[in-house]
């Protein structure tokens, strides 16, 4: 019975601290890109140069 209500204390603590720091994160955060996209990050860039990406 103590077990269960140490891992349930336990629980509560986690879940109120992984709240706190997701609450703690700025809603205008750009997310990473994934692995493969660097072709299309190279895209926008030289299409806000003003270049055409060589192939």
């Amino acid at each position: 019975m103590i077990r269960l209500l140490l891992a349930g204390l336990f629980a509560y603590a986690a879940y109120r601290v992984a709240v706190r720091i997701i609450d703690e994160i700025p809603g205008d955060v750009a997310p990473l890109d994934m692995p493969g996209d660097e072709r299309r990050t190279l895209r926008r860039q030289s299409a806000a140069m003003g270049v055409e990406p060589k192939r």
